[in-house]
């Protein structure tokens, strides 16, 4: 029997976004890949994420993948042989996809790079182990990231990251479209802090702005507070994201009464003591 356009079967939307993983330990990542959002993101076709081995593509008997370095030195280096013939074959079988190198030497993961490469439909990331690629590798990928100034034994971990931090901002993924929105960096700037009930725990209370009702006076507050511990723990961002002239105001209200507070320690300390 022959289906009509009625009774057929409609075809599954694409995934917003597919990650194709490159990597000598396909199975690595799997438990983490089937948990929490990311799982669910994945079971509802909104992300998809493949796998290819690069020893798949290795020649010879023991299918080897590495070798000394030229000129001497430790540890063994990945050949750029089955690395390159991987991304060739899943470019045939899949289609093109933005190649991303995973290596310490790479441009920083910030929340701007993860926008930017949220909107891509097909991302390979390409995880090295032992003492790391051949310098060949990277004249076949697009682009070099690094997720910070550590060295890993491989890139896996580092894959996991890129790709959680991708799909948590793509439609559908989180709970509430605006969580994403208002996470820390996503302007430049900490996230306020938060509070939950009970409404005081061991001395702590919450603060009493964010029990008022006023929503204008507490979207205020937060990026009061979102402003000041930028200020104080991560003052860098500043430089790449400058005040505004609301935060420039509540920056002399504090320089302000810092100046009062010191002015009466100093003084305190010019006092004469007593004895009792």
């Amino acid at each position: 029997m022959t289906a009509t356009p009625d009774d057929a079967t409609p075809s599954s939307p694409s995934p917003l976004v597919t990650f194709e993983l490159v990597t000598l330990f396909p199975d690595l990542l799997d438990g983490y890949l089937r948990a929490s959002l990311l799982g669910k993101a994945i079971g509802a076709g909104i992300v998809a994420v493949e796998r290819t081995n690069p020893r798949d593509f290795a020649p010879g008997r023991h299918r080897s993948v590495d070798d000394t370095p030229c000129g001497g030195g430790p540890g063994m280096v990945i050949s750029p042989v089955p690395v390159v013939a991987a991304l060739e074959d899943l470019t045939a079988r899949r289609g093109p996809a933005h190649k991303i190198l995973l290596t310490p030497r790479g441009r920083l993961l910030d929340q701007g790079q993860v926008r930017r490469l949220s909107a891509l439909p097909r991302i390979a990331l390409v995880c090295g182990r032992y003492e790391g690629f051949d310098e060949r590798v990277a004249s076949f990928c697009d682009e070099e990231l690094s997720i910070g100034d550590y060295v890993l034994s491989g890139g896996e971990l580092a894959a996991a990251v890129v790709i959680e931090s991708i799909a948590r901002l793509l439609p559908g993924v989180l709970g509430c479209g605006l969580s994403a929105a208002e996470d820390s960096f996503s302007a430049g700037r900490l996230e306020h802090p938060q509070w939950t009930r009970p409404l005081e725990f061991r001395g702590h209370r919450v603060p009493d702005i964010l029990l008022s009702g006023d929503h204008a006076a507490i979207a205020r507050w937060r990026r009061r507070e979102a402003y000041r511990r930028t200020a104080a723990v991560r003052p860098d961002l500043l430089s790449l994201h400058p005040p505004t002239e609301e935060e420039r105001v509540w920056a002399e209200e504090w320089a302000r009464e810092r100046g009062g507070q010191d002015q009466n320690d100093a003084l305190s300390a010019q006092e004469p003591r007593t004895r009792p």
